[in-house]
């Protein structure tokens, strides 16, 4: 069953934004660090953002300066905001818990992925 749940992607022209949302759907009773990673056809994954329970961000550097990752702890949600996007952005996104390499400082044991959503620039 889906613990995490994408929602956002779609297809944009070249200098478009998009808002990727995650929500986290378990009920763990604690916060963890949350992030995004991207794979795009015939590439290696690529970890995109992260951020800790204390608001701290980390970002790829070829995101840096475009993207933001936020988050929502009431409602158990991470956002990633996509601004001036271009075709090398193309790619599924998921949303991971508390995966290091991704860029979360530790592992607390509530590692999950989501099923991805799909960002397309054209």
């Amino acid at each position: 069953h889906v613990q995490l749940v994408e929602s956002g992607g779609g297809s944009v022209h070249t200098g478009g934004s998009l808002r990727l949302s995650c929500v986290d759907r378990r009920n763990i009773g604690r916060h963890y660090c949350m992030g995004w990673f991207r794979q795009a056809p015939g590439k290696d994954r690529e970890a995109v953002a992260a951020i800790e329970t204390d608001g701290s961000a980390s970002y790829a550097e070829s995101v840096k300066g475009r993207f933001t990752i936020s988050r929502d702890d009431a409602r158990n949600t991470v956002y990633l905001q996509m601004i001036n996007l271009s075709p090398e952005d193309t790619a599924l996104y998921t949303c991971v818990s508390d995966t290091v390499w991704v860029g979360c400082r530790r592992s607390v044991g509530v590692a999950a992925w989501g099923q991805g959503t799909q960002v397309t620039v054209s």
